[in-house]
C-alpha cells in the first residue's frame, strides 16, 4: 500500500508572544521576547524560579467554552486554550466536521503534563480544611481528556489517542496523525499539544534538577527577556512557559478534492528512543532520528534549507543537538533557528507552536531570529542572530527531544 502524504490545512497557536497568531509572528520576526517576571503564581522571593513565559487571558473572547459555567467545570486552563486553538485552526482551514466527515476525523491533540494544577489545588484544600474534591477534579486531571474535549467540541468520532512524549509531544501528535492518514484510518486529524505548567512544585522541580533557568549565585540581576538563550555560552537552562498549538492534517488527495488550501506537507519523519538517561539526550539516537527523518523524506541532507531546533538552553542538550547537526551537515549546516529564545519552553506544546512558526516562515521565505545569543566556542553555529533573515525554504527540519529519551523529527516540505 502506497503511503498517503499528510498535508497541513489549518493551524493556530497561543504563546507568550500573544493570543493572535499574526501578532505573535510579527513579534517573533522583530525578535521580541515573551519572557517576563513570573506573575501566574507569587511564591515569594526565595522561590528558585522568578521568570516565565505566560499567556494572556482569553476570557474576553466570545466562545461557548469560555462561558463562566464551562470554566467552573473545566478549572485547568489547558482546556479553554486547547479548544481555542482547535476552533481557530478549523476556521483557518475553512472546514466543518459534519456527520459524513466525523467518522473519518481523528484526534491526537495531547498534553505532556496535563491538568496537574487541578489535583494540586484539590490536595491543598483537603490538607487545609478536609474539603472533598469537586466532581470536576479527576476529569481535569486526566491527560487524555484534552483530546476528549476536542472531540466533543468538533464532533470528531474517528480514532482518538493522546501521544505523551514529554517535550516532543507536539511532534509525535503530528507523526501519529500522519500514520493514521497513511493507513487510511482518517482523512482529517486534529493534532497539537497544550501545557500550562506554571505551578509551584513543577517549577521548583525543574529548578532542583538543574533544568530550569536559575540565576547565578551572587550575580547581578538579569532582565527576564535575556535569560532564554539557546546555544549561548552563558545558557543556564530553559525558561518554563505556557502555550498551545493546533495543527490540522489532511490526506493530500482529500485536501485536493475538497479544494482545501495546503502549502506544506509532512515529507518525512522519525522517532527514536535513547534508552540511555531519564533527561540527558543521547547523541547516537538523536543523530539517527534526524538522519532517518531526512531519509524518509527521500532527499539528501543538503536539500534542507533551515532547521527549527529543539534548543532548550540546557548545557548538555544544546551541545548534543549541535553535534548531531554538525556531523550530518558537515561544513554546510543550514541556518538554525531557536524559537525558545523568544517564547521559552512550553513543554509538550513547544514543538507544536514551533512547527506553526516553521510553516509561517516557509510561506513567507523568512526565518525569525535567535535572540540573546553569545557565541559558544564549542557550538560554532549560524543561529540567525542578526535579526529576521530572508531564506527560501522548500525543506525544513524540525527537531524535538523529550525527557525519557523521546526523540521526534519531521521534515516539512513546501508544496
Amino acid at each position: 500500500m502506497s503511503r498517503t502524504p499528510a498535508v497541513i490545512i489549518g493551524y493556530d497557536a497561543v504563546s507568550p508572544l500573544g493570543i493572535d497568531l499574526e501578532a505573535q509572528w510579527r513579534r517573533a520576526l522583530a525578535g521580541q521576547s515573551g519572557i517576563d517576571a513570573l506573575t501566574r503564581i507569587r511564591p515569594g522571593p526565595d522561590f528558585p524560579v522568578q521568570v516565565a513565559g505566560q499567556v494572556a487571558s482569553i476570557d474576553h473572547l466570545d466562545y461557548p467554552f469560555l462561558k463562566p459555567r464551562e470554566q467552573a467545570r473545566w478549572i485547568s486552563p489547558l482546556f479553554k486554550y486547547a479548544l481555542l486553538t482547535v476552533q481557530r485552526a478549523l476556521e483557518r482551514a475553512g472546514l466543518a466536521i459534519d456527520a459524513d466527515l466525523a467518522p473519518r476525523t481523528a484526534v491526537t491533540y495531547s498534553s505532556a503534563i496535563g491538568g496537574l494544577d487541578a489535583v494540586l489545588g484539590a490536595d491543598r484544600r483537603w490538607i487545609a480544611s478536609r474539603s472533598l474534591p469537586l466532581p470536576c477534579v479527576n476529569p481535569n486531571a486526566c491527560i487524555n481528556m484534552v483530546a476528549g474535549k476536542v472531540s466533543m467540541l468538533t464532533g470528531a468520532t474517528g480514532p482518538i489517542t493522546t501521544t505523551i512524549t514529554a517535550c516532543a509531544t507536539g511532534l509525535t501528535s503530528m507523526i501519529t496523525g500522519a500514520m493514521l492518514i497513511a493507513q487510511d484510518r482518517a482523512d482529517i486529524v486534529i493534532c497539537g499539544a497544550v501545557d500550562f505548567a506554571l505551578v509551584e512544585p513543577i517549577l521548583a522541580g525543574f529548578a532542583t534538577m538543574n533544568g530550569a533557568y536559575v540565576p547565578k549565585e551572587n550575580a547581578p540581576p538579569e532582565a527576564p527577556q535575556t535569560v532564554s538563550r539557546p546555544f549561548s555560552v552563558n545558557r543556564r537552562g530553559f525558561v518554563v512557559s505556557e502555550g498551545a498549538g493546533c495543527i490540522v492534517l489532511a490526506g493530500k488527495r482529500f485536501a485536493r478534492e475538497r479544494r482545501l488550501n495546503a502549502d506544506v506537507e509532512i515529507a518525512g519523519w522519525s522517532m527514536t528512543s535513547d534508552a540511555h538517561h531519564f533527561v540527558a539526550p543521547h547523541y547516537p539516537t538523536v543523530r539517527r532520528c534526524i538522519t532517518e527523518s531526512i531519509k524518509d523524506a527521500g532527499i539528501a541532507a543538503d536539500r534542507i534549507q533551515a532547521v527549527n531546533a529543539h534548543a532548550a538552553s540546557t548545557r548538555v542538550g544544546d551541545q548534543v543537538e549541535f553535534d548531531a547537526l554538525r556531523d550530518i551537515f558537515g561544513t554546510h549546516m543550514p541556518p538554525v533557528t531557536a524559537n525558545k529564545s523568544l517564547i521559552g519552553h512550553a513543554m509538550g506544546a513547544s514543538s507544536a507552536i514551533e512547527s506553526i512558526f516553521t510553516f509561517l516562515g516557509m510561506q513567507g521565505g523568512v526565518l525569525p531570529p535567535t535572540i540573546n545569543h553569545q557565541p559558544d566556542p564549542q557550538i560554532p553555529i549560524d543561529c540567525v542572530t542578526e535579526g529576521s533573515r530572508p531564506v527560501a525554504q522548500e525543506h525544513v527540519l524540525k527537531n524535538a527531544f523529550g525527557f525519557g529519551g523521546c526523540n521526534a523529527c519531521i521534515v516539512f516540505r513546501r508544496i
